[in-house]
């Protein structure tokens, strides 16, 4: 048999997969009827309280009269304001990935000392085990680089004498390796499927111990090993900006639901790796992307607003690009007024955009970041404002340093891994029960027959 077989959809598949839907649809009118907050998010999208958090806080309204009234949005890590985090060490002239790692992991801001010992900490994890390229990374490697990275997860626990440990040294060990490996085993896995699949080069460049992770990532992926300060930075900023945010996103609520029940790291990490994949999740900014250069091929003048305009009311009414009926960037689950995140990264992008001669993509951009929003509330009944989200601009970041597509995600995850581990070590560090919800029943009672007089 050959892999096609495996994976094709078969007549008969179809007709088993409609008795399955079928059987699984469940009348949307009973969430109304029995108050069930559907994904554990009510209309509004506020979502349902499921814990507590020490790690971070997003802050998208104010309750005023018994009222919730919508502010622009705000970030906060370990109490401290992102803003000021970012503005911090880009005004000393540093990178802030690893000094925020550190505030995330250990609830305060490392002392210079305390800052250069966690790099070199990194920085000595940031080995993989002796044939780990070859036996693991170079074997039928994926075409989606996520779960290439999740393979490589769980293949990690093979090489850890010490893997089931969930006391909290332990497990603070393995999180350190693996915010230090994750640029190694995403760069690594899509070179790996460049050269099997594209018949490219393979290039598997040494990571340099006294770079930083956004460094290293584009020596990592680059051919010549070669980039710009400029271009280091702003991707340093992008990791910083996606690193965290707030215990409620999907993937850091998966870490705390695996985590709870006393599970490895690699199987909570690779579990939130899997959260993070699906494209409401993590996937946005590569459909930006795809969105814009549909738009530039759909409209003539790009700086005309009434074209670009009648182009986003066709993307609402399912009449172009996916036919999805959506403006990929635009809109979150939290944030109404605005994405703290987009608004600082956007002030960052503007000047790497004049400093790379890409202001003409950045108008457009901020064209389509100022129309969205206005033509979603004509054409859409919605239950709150609606804001360019940070997604928006990464994706114009990632691309303008060509990175490819296929590390858009991991990109993400090799930030959000900070805010994984700090959640996992909060979650053990708590020793609560094992996360369950409630789900209620809405099934009619059956009478059960024998196998010869059913139809």
């Amino acid at each position: 048999m050959t892999h096609n077989i495996y994976s094709e959809i078969t007549p008969e598949l179809k007709r088993l997969a409609e008795i399955s839907e079928k059987s699984c649809l469940i009348d949307q009118q009973l969430y109304v009827d029995m108050d069930v907050k559907r994904g554990l998010r009510d209309l509004s999208g506020r979502g349902v309280l499921a814990g507590l958090t020490n790690i971070s806080d997003v802050r998208a309204n104010i309750i005023k009269d018994d009222k919730l009234i919508p502010i622009h949005g705000e970030l906060f890590y370990r109490g401290y304001n992102v803003r000021d985090l970012i503005k911090g060490f880009t005004s000393e002239d540093r990178f802030g990935y690893e000094e925020v790692t550190y505030l995330l992991l250990f609830g305060k801001l490392p002392s210079e000392q305390e800052l250069k010992e966690f790099c070199d900490l990194l920085s000595f994890y940031r080995t993989l085990p002796t044939y780990f390229v070859r036996d693991v990374i170079m074997k039928a490697p994926s075409k989606d680089m996520m779960n290439t990275l999740a393979r490589s997860v769980l293949m990690l626990y093979s090489y850890d004498s010490n893997a089931d440990s969930i006391e909290l040294p332990n497990v603070l060990r393995q999180c350190l390796q693996l915010i230090s490996l994750f640029p190694l085993l995403s760069v690594y896995g899509y070179q790996a499927y460049r050269h099997y699949h594209d018949g490219k080069s393979l290039y598997i460049h040494p990571p340099k111990p006294e770079l930083s992770t956004a460094e290293n990532i584009l020596r990592l992926l680059r051919p010549n090993k070669k980039y710009t300060p400029l271009e280091a930075k702003i991707l340093d900023i992008a990791l910083v900006l996606h690193m965290e945010h707030g215990g409620g996103n999907n993937s850091a609520f998966t870490t705390h639901v695996v985590s709870s029940s006393g599970t490895d790291t690699y199987s909570a990490i690779a579990a939130a790796l899997g959260s993070l994949k699906g494209p409401r999740h993590g996937g946005a900014n590569i459909k930006v992307i795809e969105m814009m250069k549909d738009l530039k091929e759909h409209v003539r003048d790009i700086r005309d607003e009434d074209e670009v305009s009648a182009y986003l009311k066709a993307l609402l009414n399912k009449e172009a690009f996916d036919r999805q009926g959506l403006i990929y960037g635009m809109g979150h689950a939290v944030y109404s007024l605005s994405d703290p995140r987009e608004r600082i990264f956007k002030g960052f992008v503007e000047k790497y955009a004049e400093e790379k001669g890409l202001q003409e993509d950045f108008e457009l951009y901020s064209l389509v970041e100022r129309l969205g929003p206005k033509i979603i509330a004509e054409e859409r009944k919605i239950y709150k404002g609606v804001c360019c989200n940070v997604d928006f601009y990464s994706g114009f970041v990632y691309q303008s340093l060509n990175l490819p597509k296929e590390l858009f995600t991991p990109i993400f995850a090799i930030a959000r891994i900070a805010g994984w581990s700090a959640h996992r070590m909060e979650e053990l560090s708590n020793n609560g029960k094992i996360i369950r919800p409630a789900y209620k029943p809405v099934c009619s009672d059956g009478v059960y027959h024998p196998l010869k007089e059913r139809v």
